[in-house]
């Protein structure tokens, strides 16, 4: 079992950055692909990006350029850099792991940017 525990959310302006970190249980971090989704209100929970194993990231296409996944397999830690915010990245933001067919949530958290 995989424990993941969010932090970094909170209220930003528009144009402003926040980072935020995902920290793992265990010893298999390494091995996990690690995914930072969100869901806004009202909407479905999407993909916001994803990194490899072998570091290669993945974005969705309403982030690119403005976001950064990256992750530490010392620290057992992801981290999404979101910068130039805007009102509609607001959204609960949660982490993912997936190792096999083995997938675990975070408990989510909130970001909000005011324009």
């Amino acid at each position: 079992q995989v424990q993941l525990a969010e932090s970094g959310g909170g209220l930003v302006q528009a144009g402003g950055s926040l980072r935020l970190s995902c920290i793992a249980s265990g010893n298999i971090f390494r091995f996990s692909v690690m995914g930072w989704y969100r869901q806004a209100p009202g909407k479905q929970r999407e993909l916001v990006a994803s990194i490899s194993t072998g570091g290669s990231p993945n974005y969705a296409d309403s982030v690119k350029g403005r976001f950064t996944i990256s992750r530490d397999n010392v620290k057992n830690t992801v981290y999404l850099q979101m910068n130039s915010l805007k009102s509609e990245d607001t959204a609960v933001y949660f982490c993912n792991s997936l190792i096999r067919i083995h997938e675990y949530w975070g408990q989510g958290t909130q970001v909000t940017v005011s324009s």
